[in-house]
């Protein structure tokens, strides 16, 4: 099902750094990917964030569940044996949840995260 239960979201600066310090980053003009595999700990987890240079928290938070969202529809589609942090950027401000989900999907596509 197209569920996002709370086990699956990375939470914790300690977590948050370790997956950003690790990982390899793929981009695109909406947002930033950071992959971290090889580390049990964070397989099949997903951390999402916004920076403050987005706007207010009204903002950030409506990025962040654009990420989410893209981000629910699609897991069944991806691979399960990574950790991964998404980070909005200035296009997510303005953008629609297809923007959000086709932006998603090509960042997850450089980063080669799809099922085989």
């Amino acid at each position: 099902m197209f569920t996002l239960s709370k086990s699956e979201i990375l939470r914790g600066k300690q977590d948050f750094n370790a997956v950003h310090n690790r990982g390899k980053s793929f981009a695109n003009h909406a947002l930033v990917i950071v992959v971290v595999s090889g580390d049990e700990r964070y397989n099949g987890k997903v951390g999402f964030a916004a920076g403050k240079r987005l706007g207010n928290a009204v903002i950030r938070n409506r990025v962040k569940r654009l990420m989410r969202e893209a981000y629910r529809l699609n897991k069944n589609s991806l691979r399960r044996d990574f950790g991964m942090i998404l980070v909005g950027r200035k296009f997510l401000v303005a953008a629609k949840l297809k923007d959000a989900e086709k932006a998603f999907l090509d960042v997850c596509r450089r980063a080669k995260l799809f099922k085989q």
